[in-house]
């Protein structure tokens, strides 16, 4: 890991791919390759871009990309998709829709299959954005495979959260319903030359100033046609505001500080269920607590704390 984690501080873009690919595996050599390079991580500015399915999300994130490169700002995208049942691989491959910045040396763009993980991210997620930013990436994009109740997990792991939607599709009415609104920094109208986009706009709008708002941002929302650029530049402008205004506030270390909170309770819930599993297989004990449950000697939430607690001393025994 060590040739690796040199390779990726260096900027080599094929040890960066391997990097990932590493942390997407899981195991102790993604926490190998974590430990070597978590030193230089915590620089980037993450933007999460999230919306149904259809919304146009890939062609604004590669307008957005094109936004950054003219500050000169190396980017990164993340296209987080629904995984295949059958591989485990990403199904939508987002990076078909970003050709155009293929030959850019100061983008990279990686398609992520989110492996069945409920929250729109995958639990690899927060260390392919460490990879990122070890190698020198300024700005990180990651695009969610959707929206939805379910699916909020991108506002904790972004700095700041995109919410797309579209005219004519309900889903700004059912954003409005659901309570999806909470999650966006910034409301993106895409499609703006379809019927209804400002209507869609003018009820949005009104529909944050019934909320209320934890700090003073006022969360802009926007009307775009991402296919010709228009209304990007009002975007990317809106995305460096609201970080100013995280930094001014010193809301960013205390968002950052919420994503750490959250990858270490999916880390603890993953080795948890890891563990879990490989107990069902082989321990006796788990054996001899699941015949209790048949038997109806003991109840299931009783027997979940005593397997816990013993899977707790194992961890405390083995170090």
């Amino acid at each position: 890991m060590e040739a690796i984690s040199k390779d990726v501080l260096s900027g080599n873009r094929r040890a960066l791919a391997r990097a990932i690919s590493v942390v997407e595996s899981g195991g102790e050599e993604a926490s190998s390759l974590v430990r070597a390079l978590f030193a230089h991580t915590g620089r980037a500015h993450i933007i999460g871009v999230t919306g149904s399915p259809g919304v146009g999300k890939s062609t604004l994130v590669d307008a957005l990309i094109t936004e950054c490169r003219k500050e000169d700002l190396k980017v990164a995208v993340l296209a987080v998709d629904p995984s295949s049942p059958f591989t485990g691989g990403a199904i939508l491959g987002d990076r078909i829709r970003m050709q155009g910045h293929t030959l850019d040396r100061g983008v990279f763009i990686r398609s992520m299959a989110n492996r069945g993980h409920q929250g729109g991210v995958a639990l690899a997620t927060y260390d392919a954005v460490r990879m990122l930013e070890a190698s020198g990436y300024q700005v990180i994009i990651i695009e969610t495979v959707g929206v939805g109740q379910s699916e909020l997990a991108i506002a904790q792991t972004a700095d700041t959260t995109v919410l797309v939607l579209m005219p004519g599709s309900g889903d700004d009415i059912q954003a409005i319903k659901s309570g999806i609104m909470e999650i966006g920094d910034i409301f993106v109208v895409n499609k703006g030359d379809l019927p209804g986009a400002n209507k869609s706009a003018s009820e949005i709008t009104a529909s944050l100033e019934l909320n209320s708002f934890k700090t003073d941002w006022r969360p802009p929302v926007i009307v775009s046609i991402a296919e010709t650029g228009q209304g990007i530049d009002q975007l990317w402008s809106s995305v460096k505001n609201h970080k100013k205004f995280l930094e001014q506030e010193g809301l960013l270390e205390s968002r950052r500080l919420e994503r750490i909170q959250a990858e270490l309770s999916e880390i603890v819930a993953d080795i948890a269920r890891r563990n879990l599993k490989e107990s069902l297989k082989s321990s006796s004990e788990v054996q001899e607590v699941l015949d209790g449950i048949i038997k109806r000697e003991v109840d299931p939430h009783t027997a979940a704390r005593k397997l816990i607690g013993s899977m707790f001393d194992q961890v405390s025994t083995s170090k």
